[in-house]
């Protein structure tokens, strides 16, 4: 599998006989119209999945819906909270909620909870069980949140974490929110995750520009012998 890091939230992972599409927000190119999606992924001939874990713009953006008119073999499957919004309609895509899958001779999907809004997405392939989190963080802003404030914020994120290690002990590979904005512990969701879910790769996300701030965690992920995925651009791959 080959995994392309587009910008913000969303990556393309690539095998044999499909694509998948995470959480898209704009393009790797110059203008968001531009990059690898549009270039490669919608040109090619092989089954699309794209996936989008909740309604908010930075991961959530309506254009996806226009690629079915460049490429019929598209299959959408979205967080239920974007129907909720009216930022699509109920034929454009399957809408699924927490506790909720998606399967067929391809995939298997559950559909996992999140600390913000929509879900959080447990991909398994070929027998490799892949990650990608959405909003789901330990969203504590401690240098600005009361004590009260960031201890609900962290027993919220540990359930979740439960309810997911019920279903699996192990993943292969994690796209997970390292946000800067978080302050002095914008790590600290990401260790959690990679201490309470045995995690083979973690791949930050939700960094904007913060290219040296998410490179950081790698002495962290090398602690639970995790190997960090050293983003540096837009467009950049990783053969899996």
């Amino acid at each position: 599998m080959k995994l392309t890091y587009i910008y913000h939230s969303c990556f393309v992972l690539e095998s044999g006989e499909f694509d998948i599409v995470f959480d898209y927000y704009k393009d790797s190119g110059k203008s968001p119209l531009e990059g690898y999606i549009h270039d490669e992924i919608l040109t090619n001939d092989k089954q699309l999945y794209v996936l989008a874990s909740h309604f908010h713009p930075d991961h959530f953006n309506p254009d996806v819906l226009k690629w079915k008119q460049e490429k019929r073999n598209i299959i959408y499957i979205f967080s239920s909270d974007i129907l909720e919004h009216k930022k699509a309609h109920i034929d454009d895509a399957l809408y699924v909620n927490k506790g909720e899958v998606y399967q067929d001779n391809n995939l298997f999907i559950q559909a996992f909870g999140s600390t913000d809004s929509g879900v959080s997405f447990l991909v398994e392939i070929q027998k490799k069980m892949i990650f990608h989190a959405g909003d789901l963080n330990n969203w504590h802003w401690i240098d600005e949140s009361s004590k009260q404030e960031a201890e609900e914020a962290e027993r919220a994120y540990m359930e979740e974490l439960r309810i997911i290690s019920e279903s699996t002990k192990h993943v292969d590979l994690v796209m997970f929110p390292l946000d800067p904005r978080l302050g002095s512990q914008y790590m600290l969701g990401a260790e959690q995750f990679i201490a309470n879910i045995q995690t083979d790769i973690f791949v930050p996300m939700h960094f904007s520009e913060s290219y040296d701030k998410v490179a950081a965690f790698k002495s962290i992920a090398g602690k639970y012998h995790c190997r960090l995925l050293e983003l540096k651009q837009k467009g950049q791959q990783f053969e899996l």
